[in-house]
């Protein structure tokens, strides 16, 4: 900011083993988007070693963090983020276009993905044709379709009513028992409590870091 340092993220220590499900929580300000960003990739800390899935990815370039981010990561976001004029099944096959998938494969793995999230009957609708809840689980489609190491899920019920949420947390819950690694950023305490193991900041600290969810188990 100008000339000012401002240190976001004060002495981190953090592992997160595969096939975790892990809940992200903390209060405005208080470090956890900055730390998402560094488990995504889309930002580098400054100092410190982050190491995903056995590589330093702490000094890559730009354009070697966004193969990473393509090949290891999954994003799913509170507001969709989905391309208006494309059908459900374009917009889940959009990461596969970036990694050079040849066509016949992509649709494959497009309808594959898309039936894993039970929209097998909604391939072919737009996001303006979907629910709330449909348009989350084509983004859940489409951070999946890569085979990602991690999920990482972004507020992804801020813009959901509390049945859907519950449907999209229950969907969550699915791809973590088949052994996708899960890492959800999120302020709702009912939210989190789906996670088997919630990591709370404070200040740019981790308070606690526990197996406290209730709904876990």
């Amino acid at each position: 900011m100008g000339k000012e340092v401002l240190q976001v993220l004060k002495g981190i220590d953090l592992t997160i083993e595969k096939g975790e499900y892990v809940a992200l929580m903390g209060p405005s300000g208080s470090g956890k988007s900055t730390l998402m960003n560094m488990i995504g990739c889309l930002d580098s800390p400054t100092s410190g070693t982050y190491i995903l899935n056995n590589q330093d990815v702490s000094g890559m370039t730009d354009n070697e963090l966004a193969e990473i981010r393509n090949k290891e990561i999954g994003f799913v976001f509170q507001t969709f983020n989905l391309m208006p004029r494309q059908t459900a099944l374009d917009n889940v096959a959009l990461p596969l276009i970036y990694a050079g998938i040849k066509k016949a494969q992509r649709e494959e793995l497009s309808k594959k993905a898309l039936e894993g999230v039970g929209l097998a009957d909604r391939m072919t609708h737009k996001p303006n044709e979907l629910s709330g809840g449909q348009r989350q689980r084509v983004a859940v489609a489409r951070a999946l379709v890569n085979n990602p190491a991690i999920l990482l899920a972004d507020e992804p019920t801020g813009n959901l009513d509390s049945k859907t949420s519950l449907e999209i947390m229950q969907l969550f819950a699915d791809l973590h028992s088949k052994g996708n690694t899960i890492i959800l950023v999120t302020h709702e305490e009912d939210i989190a409590k789906f996670a088997k193991r919630v990591v709370r900041l404070k200040d740019g600290r981790i308070e606690h870091d526990g197996n406290e969810g209730a709904l876990a188990s």
